[in-house]
């Protein structure tokens, strides 16, 4: 059955306003509900309805779709991971909800709101189906490419992020010399690299990858400007990334950055 119209679930940066502006361009009625303090204002510009609520306030989102007779929704955007211990103050749905989970993690709290909205006859589909341009080619993206040792600490540290996603713990770690320096936690991606990169003084190699049995309907890992500032910051050289399953945002604008600090972004 065609859609008609597609609840937008948005945290944090431009993802959820790519994803807004590319439903109504296929003629969809964008129905979003944001999270205060995290979703950009200019959001509401974007889509036809929006309603703002707190973290954990499960109730009102399913109630603002429930309502408006969404059947198809999806996430865009990050919530800040170090904000789910002082700021959620959830509803009685949300309560129920967290209630069920045994661990706390990414994966577990995403699956479990999908598996909710599965239960009112809301389906969960990708927001990568919408902007499937954004995925990261394969390849080396940059004019410099990773030397040998760089290529053996991006072998090195891609097998220790996938360890580190299989623990549903983060998507990055930085390495040097088949050395980890940092993995990423709660604080984040770029947080991690500026504590990695201090250690490595530079030559620090970022590998940030997607978890192992990864729902691809959500949480995928994200790099773009701001990942090339940070690592510009801390004279990191490499970003691997994996290809298909990473967002990159403002493609061109982050290689040409890269290339003018000697960065190889290396796609796999």
């Amino acid at each position: 059955m065609k859609m008609e119209k597609i609840g937008l679930i948005a945290g944090s940066g431009k993802f959820p306003l790519l994803i807004a502006e590319s439903a109504k361009k296929r003629g969809l009625k964008v129905i979003a509900v944001a999270h205060r303090g995290e979703t950009m204002p200019e959001l509401a510009d974007k889509v036809d309805e929006i309603t703002w609520i707190g973290l954990g306030q499960f109730g009102r989102l399913l109630s603002a779709f429930k309502s408006r007779e969404v059947r198809h929704a999806l996430m865009a955007g990050a919530i800040t991971k170090s904000k789910m211990f002082a700021n959620v103050k959830p509803d009685l749905k949300g309560l129920e909800v967290i209630g069920k989970l045994l661990i706390f993690h990414d994966d577990d709290i995403l699956k479990a709101v999908a598996r909710e909205l599965e239960k009112e006859g809301i389906i969960v589909v990708s927001s990568t189906d919408y902007l499937p341009e954004l995925l990261a080619p394969s390849g080396c993206l940059t004019k410099r490419k990773p030397s040998k040792e760089e290529m053996d600490d991006i072998e090195f540290g891609w097998m220790v992020a996938k360890e580190l996603g299989r623990l549903d713990i983060g998507h990055c770690v930085v390495v040097r010399r088949k050395t980890v320096l940092a993995v990423e936690a709660i604080e984040g991606t770029d947080k991690a690299i500026l504590r990695g990169g201090a250690l490595a003084k530079e030559g620090g190699v970022v590998v940030k990858v997607c978890k192992p049995n990864q729902d691809l309907r959500f949480d995928l890992p994200a790099v773009g400007i701001s990942t090339v500032n940070v690592m510009s910051k801390v004279n990191a050289s490499v970003l691997a990334i994996e290809a298909g399953k990473t967002i990159v945002f403002d493609k061109e604008e982050m290689i040409q950055m890269a290339d003018r600090n000697g960065i190889a972004i290396f796609s796999r």
